[in-house]
C-alpha cells in the first residue's frame, strides 16, 4: 500500500511540475487569496483577468492611495513639475487617469522649480466631510476639496509648535477608525512622531513621540511611514531608503511606549523570481481592504534587468496583495509573471501611458507637465486654432509627459521658421535635465534637420520648409529619427543613436524624477499640430507589450518576438495606440513567422468587452525566423486604444510576432 501510494503522489508531482504556466500560475493564486476559487485555466486565455507591473509605468514617485466607497485615488511627489500633485483615480486599481492637478504654478510661487526640488508627498485622505493633500515644500501644507476633482483650495501652511519640531516631508495621514486623523510625521532619520488633526487641518492634541523607532538607523531613513488598522491592531510601515526596503511594526494601541510596539520585520516577501527587474519596493501606500476581504497597496520601485538599467525612468509604482499570516501582513513578492487582478468592476479606463494631444480644445490635456513654472506661460491654444504655441523667451520652454515605454513612436509636426538661434520639435530630458534629446528644425548654415543626444549629432538638409513632420522610434536603449513633409514618405536622420546616458541612474537617482518626452521651442515661437507618442501606423514591436498572460518573449536573429507559451492561446496588448481623428486605420498588418499557421485576433480595449478589429490568417511560413507580412482590413478605426493580439489555441509556439502597424489604405 506505501509503494502504491508512494508511486500515486510520484505522478501528482510529475503532472504538477509539467502542466502548464497557467494552471500553475491559477494554484499559486489561490494560495495567495486564501479564499478565491480558481478560475478554470482557460478564463485566462478570453479575458483580462490578470495585470503585469507595474501599473503606473514611469515616474510615480512616494505613492498614497485612498479608497472611498467603489473608487481609488493616488497621488506622489510631484517635485518640480508643474501644476504640481497631479491626481489619479481607478476603481480597479490596475487603471488610473489623471483627473486634477492640486496647485498650478499660479498658487505655488514659492515653489523650488529646481531639480529635486518642488513638492514632495503628495498625500490624499479623506476626512471630516472633505479631500485633503498633504505636501512638503519649504515645510508641511495641505490644499481640501469637496471632490477630488477640484477645485482644491489655495495651499495652507501647517503650523508647527515646539512638543512636535520640524515637521519634514514624505508624511502622510491616518484615519482611525473612529474617524479622527492624524499625521504620521517624518523628519530626518530619527524623527518618527504621530499628532492628530483637527477640523481646521491642523495639528492638535497631544504628540506621539516615536523616535525610537529608528534612533539606531534600523531602517537607514524609515522613510515615507505610513499606518492601517485591521483586528484591533496598528500597523506601521516606514521605508528603507530610495533604492529598497519596507519593513512594518505593530501595536494594539496608539503609545510612546516602545515595548508596546512589536518590530515585525520585512514587509515584502523575498523576491524569487529571477527576471523580475525591479528592486525591492518600498514607499508603499498604507494597505487597503476590499469587499472580498483582500487586502492591497502600490509601492515605487526602480528598474534594473542585471547590466541592463532604467533606473532614468524613475521609480514606478506597482499594485501589490497584501497577505495576512495571522495579524502578521506580508507583501508579495514583485514579479514579471502575470498576477491576478483585484475582485473589483471593469474601470472603462485604459492602461496608463503617455497619450496623445490634437490641441483642438481649450486647455491642456491634464497627463502635461512643465519643468519650470515659467515655462507654464509661455504658451497658447488660441493664436492658432487646433495648435499650440510655444513661445520661449531668451533660451528654451518645454511642455512634455511621463515617459511610460520602452518602445514607442513619438510624432508631431511643426510650423517653424528655423534661424541661427531658434529651433524647435521633439524633446526627451532625464530628471536631472543635464541629458537630453532633441529632433528638431533648425538652422546650420542652411534650414537642416538636426538629431542629437550629448555629443552625437545627425544632421540632414531640410528640402520640406518651414512645415516638418518629426519622428522619433524608441526600441529600448536606441532611438531613431525621422523627418517628412507630408507625413507619408520619411526620411532617416543619420543613424540611430544609444540612449544609455538617458535611461541609466545619475547621481542622486536622477533629481529623484524620471525622464520626461514631448515638445520644445527655443529662441523663438513655434506652432505645434499635434503630438503623438505612441504611433498605431508606425511599427509596434510585439516586444513593447504592456500586459499579457500564456506568451513568452524570444531573441530572435534580428529582433525580439512574442509567442504563446501555452496550447490555450495566449495574448498581449500594446497600451496607448493612437489611431488618428482624421486618419482612420483601413488596414492591419503584423510581420510573423509560424511552422504550422493559424488565426490571430485584434480586439480593441478589452477581450471580454471591448471590440474585435480583425482576424488575421498566418500560413506557414516556413520556419521560425522566415517572415512575412499578413495584412486584412479594418473598418475605419480612430482615436486612443489598448490594442490586444490573441493567439489561437491549439499548440504552443504556434505563431510568432515580431510587429503589429495599422495603415490608413490598402497596400
Amino acid at each position: 500500500m506505501f509503494i502504491r501510494i508512494a508511486a500515486i503522489v510520484c505522478l501528482l508531482l510529475f503532472a504538477i511540475t509539467t502542466n502548464t504556466r497557467a494552471q500553475s500560475m491559477s494554484r499559486m493564486r489561490v494560495t495567495g487569496a486564501g479564499n478565491l476559487p480558481a478560475p478554470a485555466p482557460s478564463v485566462y486565455y478570453n479575458e483580462v483577468k490578470t495585470y503585469v507591473n507595474p501599473v503606473l509605468p514611469g515616474d510615480h514617485p512616494d505613492p498614497t492611495l485612498l479608497k472611498v466607497g467603489g473608487d481609488f485615488y493616488h497621488c506622489g511627489s510631484s517635485f518640480h513639475f508643474t501644476p504640481y500633485l497631479p491626481i489619479y483615480h481607478s476603481t480597479d486599481l490596475v487603471h488610473w487617469q489623471v483627473i486634477s492637478r492640486v496647485v498650478p504654478p499660479a498658487a505655488g510661487g514659492w515653489v523650488s522649480d529646481k531639480p529635486s526640488a518642488g513638492i514632495w508627498q503628495g498625500a490624499i485622505t479623506h476626512f471630516y466631510g472633505s479631500y485633503w493633500i498633504y505636501f512638503s515644500s519649504g515645510g508641511q501644507w495641505f490644499s481640501k476639496a469637496a471632490s477630488p476633482y477640484g477645485p482644491w483650495s489655495e495651499p495652507v501652511q501647517v503650523k508647527s509648535n515646539p512638543a512636535t519640531g520640524p515637521l519634514g516631508y514624505d508624511n502622510s495621514i491616518f484615519v482611525d477608525d473612529d474617524g479622527k486623523p492624524y499625521m504620521v510625521i517624518k523628519n530626518g532619520q530619527k524623527v518618527n512622531r504621530l499628532q492628530a488633526l483637527g477640523r481646521d487641518g491642523q495639528l492638535t492634541d497631544t504628540v506621539i513621540n516615536l523616535d525610537w523607532i529608528n534612533a539606531k538607523l534600523q531602517y537607514s531613513w524609515a522613510e515615507g511611514p505610513v499606518m492601517c488598522k485591521r483586528n484591533g491592531f496598528y500597523y506601521y510601515f516606514p521605508a528603507g531608503d530610495v533604492s529598497g526596503g519596507q519593513y512594518v511594526l505593530r501595536a494594539s494601541a496608539l503609545t510612546s511606549d516602545s515595548t508596546k510596539w512589536e518590530r515585525l520585520g520585512e514587509f515584502f516577501k523575498p523576491i524569487t523570481d529571477p527576471g523580475t527587474g525591479f528592486r525591492r519596493p518600498n514607499h508603499i501606500a498604507a494597505p487597503i481592504q476590499l469587499a472580498d476581504g483582500t487586502w492591497w497597496t502600490i509601492g515605487q520601485s526602480y528598474e534594473k534587468r542585471g547590466n541592463d538599467d532604467w533606473s532614468g525612468t524613475g521609480r514606478q509604482t506597482g499594485l501589490y496583495q497584501v497577505i495576512w499570516e495571522g495579524d502578521r501582513p506580508w507583501g508579495v513578492a514583485p514579479t514579471t509573471e502575470p498576477v491576478d487582478r483585484p475582485n473589483l468592476p471593469a474601470s472603462g479606463i485604459l492602461w496608463r501611458s503617455a497619450q496623445a494631444d490634437y490641441f483642438d480644445k481649450d486647455s491642456l490635456s491634464l497627463l502635461w507637465h512643465f519643468l519650470s513654472k515659467k515655462a507654464a506661460s509661455q504658451y497658447t491654444l488660441t493664436a492658432r486654432r487646433g495648435w499650440l504655441r510655444l513661445m520661449p523667451d531668451s533660451f528654451r520652454t518645454h511642455l512634455v509627459q511621463k515617459e511610460t515605454d520602452h518602445y514607442y513612436t513619438a510624432v508631431t509636426r511643426v510650423d517653424f521658421n528655423a534661424t541661427d538661434t531658434a529651433k524647435a520639435g521633439l524633446y526627451l530630458t532625464n530628471g536631472n535635465q543635464r541629458v537630453n534629446v532633441q529632433l528638431y528644425s533648425g538652422f546650420d548654415n542652411s534650414k537642416k534637420i538636426i538629431f542629437k543626444l550629448d555629443t552625437a549629432v545627425r544632421t540632414i538638409p531640410n528640402p520640406f520648409g518651414n512645415l516638418v513632420w518629426l519622428k522619433i522610434e524608441r526600441v529600448e536603449h536606441n532611438l531613431t529619427a525621422y523627418c517628412s513633409g507630408d507625413g507619408k514618405e520619411w526620411t532617416a536622420v543619420g543613424n540611430p543613436i544609444s540612449t544609455v546616458s538617458l535611461d541609466k541612474v545619475q547621481p542622486n537617482y536622477n533629481s529623484w524624477v524620471g525622464t520626461s518626452v514631448g515638445l520644445f521651442a527655443e529662441g523663438k515661437p513655434a506652432d505645434f499640430d499635434f503630438f503623438v507618442c505612441k504611433d498605431g501606423f508606425s511599427a509596434l514591436p510585439a516586444a513593447g507589450y504592456s500586459n499579457y498572460y500564456g506568451t513568452e518573449k524570444v531573441n530572435g536573429a534580428a529582433q525580439k518576438a512574442v509567442t504563446n507559451s501555452a496550447a490555450e492561446g495566449g495574448w498581449f496588448m500594446f497600451s496607448g495606440v493612437e489611431l488618428g481623428q482624421e486618419k482612420r486605420a483601413s488596414q492591419v498588418e503584423i510581420i510573423a513567422s509560424s511552422t504550422t499557421g493559424g488565426k490571430l485576433e485584434i480586439w480593441l480595449d478589452d477581450l471580454a468587452t471591448g471590440k474585435l478589429i480583425a482576424t488575421v490568417p498566418v500560413t506557414a511560413t516556413g520556419g521560425e525566423e522566415s517572415w512575412r507580412a499578413f495584412k486584412v482590413a479594418v473598418k475605419n478605426v480612430s482615436g486612443h486604444h489598448d490594442v490586444f493580439v490573441k493567439f489561437p489555441a491549439g499548440k504552443a509556439r504556434s505563431v510568432y510576432i515580431r510587429s503589429i502597424s495599422f495603415s490608413a489604405g490598402s497596400q
